[in-house]
């Protein structure tokens, strides 16, 4: 056999080495996602609810295409049952400025609402109560 071919048949499969590279790839972000405390996980997920949120009621750069008031709601409601939920949880300051932030975007919903909910009927407000 000559050297060339040799070393051809003591090359890896490109798809082998892509499952190796990808199977390192998980262990790793497991490895990464068991150091992260809690919290953290909780809060980033809020805080990514809470931009959206704030993006679909017009509070970003270009409001006119991208305000969506139903896409909106259903963030407000997710947000709103997670900070309910997580409130026992998470310590006071993070709470309180999850809870500011959910309101801002309530009454941001509110004001961008063509024909605004009854008070109390509002995204969210089945888990927080009324917001005015």
């Amino acid at each position: 056999m000559s050297d060339s071919q040799d070393s051809m048949n003591h090359q890896s499969d490109p798809t082998e080495q892509i499952a190796a590279d990808s199977g390192d790839g998980v262990s790793q972000a497991t490895r990464d996602i068991a150091d992260v405390a809690a919290v953290e996980v909780i809060t980033t997920a809020c805080v990514h609810l809470l931009s959206a949120a704030a993006v679909k009621v017009g509070l970003a750069d270009d409001p006119e295409t991208q305000i969506d008031l139903d896409e909106a709601r259903k963030l407000i409601n997710a947000l709103a049952g997670l900070i309910t939920a997580a409130a026992p949880d998470v310590s006071d300051m993070h709470a309180r400025s999850l809870r500011d932030g959910l309101r801002s975007v309530q009454l941001a919903f509110r004001e961008a609402s063509p024909i605004p909910d009854p008070i109390g009927q509002g995204p969210g407000e089945k888990y927080t109560g009324p917001v005015n």
